[in-house]
Parts: C-alpha cells; structure tokens; sequence
C-alpha cells in the first residue's frame, strides 16, 4: 500500500478551482442560469450512467451533443461569462495600479466629482414629483454600445437638464441617461434587463435595467421609483433602497 503523494501544487491547484467554482455559483444564484447548470449536472450524469452501461446508439447520440457542448455553454451563459469578466477586470485593472498611467493622467482631482451636486438635487426634485428616473454613471468601460441605443447630448450635467429629460412629456423619459465623466453622454438608452430572481416584487422594470447595467458592465446606477418616489442605488448587481439624498451623494463619492 503505497500513500498519496500529494505535493503544495495540488493544494494550489484545489484553492483556485474551489475560488472558481465559488466565484461562478456567486454570478448565478438566483437567475435562471443556476436552474440551467442543475440541468446541465443532470444531462453528464445521465450521459456516464449510459457510458457505463455500454448502451451504443443512446450513447453516440449523447456524444454529438457533448462535442458541441463548449459552444451550447458559451451561447447560453454569455451573459454571465461577460459580467465575471467585466468584475474580474474591474478588480485587477492594472490601469490604476501602475504608477506611469496615473503619473501620465490629466484629470484634476477637484473635478472628479462635480456631476454628484446637480446629479443629487435633480434626484431631490424627481422624487418630491414622484418623476421615474434611471441614471447610470459610468467607469472604467464608457458603455458606447448602450449609448448607440439612444440620444447623443453631450452636455454638462445640470439638474435642469436632468429633469427635463425626465419629465413626462420628454421623448426621453422612459430610457436611461448616460453620464461620463462631468457630462451627460446620452439620454434615451435601452438598458439590459435583470433576470435575477431575487429582485423585490416592488421592483420595475427601471430597476431591473439598472441591475442589469450593473450586473452586465462596472458602471453604478441610480433610480427615482415613478411610484413611489423611492430613491434606490446600484452597484455590481446589488440594490441600496430608501435612500435619503445625502446617502446617495455618501454613495456616489464611493463608486
């Protein structure tokens, strides 16, 4: 009897498949894609039950399913695959970690955040009107193929101009409003559209937008409820509600 020669590699090569695995069922849970992956356990164990038991004709039909199986996953979990991809990269973005990219960088510090007042005091007044709102905020990625989907502005941001768009008799109000930088890009936008199950059943379809963009991309996003009034805020698919206004700025000075 010989024992198991296990080297540091191996426990190495365990953490990090384990990390994975974690990391994965965190994106899925509560969508669909976690009822699609028991599916997908069910179908490899069905197929080795038909391996083993030499079952010729079930099992050449299975293999030609499991030979393109690769592509069926990449199809079905794209969504998924591109949000591990985008957090993971927001996470290790080596841009902010080299000290040549940040010597190299022109932005002023005191004119980060000068969206954050006029952005607020808009919210303020959307939710004393009770005026829907969904406004995104972007970061590393400047979401150029969601800005395509509505109206180019390119203006300053401004509270007026925020609630103009906004009101009820604009074009734009039922989509989203893009701001980079200190600038609103777009208005009008069509946003993904959350399939989390986990969403309150209070939750419209502006709210559902707006965890989609956070969950899709590493944008933020922020909701004044056409109900309600309610101010809610968005960040890696996780939903802060029944937020007062210096919350949000707290928020907002944090994304």
């Amino acid at each position: 009897m010989t024992f198991l020669n296990i080297r540091l590699i191996d426990f190495i090569d365990i953490f990090l498949v384990a990390f994975l695995m974690f990391r994965i069922f965190k994106l899925i849970r509560g969508t669909v894609a976690l009822n699609i992956s028991v599916g997908l356990v069910v179908f490899v164990l069905f197929w080795l039950l038909i391996k083993a038991f030499n079952m010729e004709l079930s099992a050449s039909i299975m293999d030609n399913f499991v030979n393109v199986g690769v592509l069926a996953l990449i199809v079905v979990f794209q969504q998924e695959i591109r949000r591990f991809l985008v957090h993971f990269g927001a996470r290790y973005n080596l841009k902010s970690r080299f000290f040549f990219s940040r010597f190299f960088e022109e932005e002023p510090e005191n004119t980060v955040n000068l969206y954050i007042k006029p952005l607020v005091r808009a919210c303020e007044s959307m939710m004393k009107s009770k005026t829907g709102s969904l406004i995104v905020i972007t970061k590393n990625s400047e979401l150029l193929e969601y800005v395509q989907t509505g109206e180019e502005i390119r203006g300053m941001v401004s509270s007026l101009l925020l609630e103009s768009i906004f009101s009820k008799s604009s074009p734009l109000h039922d989509g989203a409003v893009i701001i980079t930088g200190n600038k609103v890009i777009a208005a009008g936008c069509i946003m993904p559209v959350s399939q989390d199950m986990n969403m309150p059943q209070w939750a419209g379809l502006r709210h559902r937008a707006a965890m989609g963009i956070t969950e899709a991309t590493d944008a933020v996003a922020v909701v004044v409820s056409e109900e309600t009034g309610g101010l809610s805020f968005f960040k890696k698919g996780r939903l802060e509600t029944k937020l007062s206004a210096k919350e949000l700025v707290t928020l907002l000075d944090e994304k």
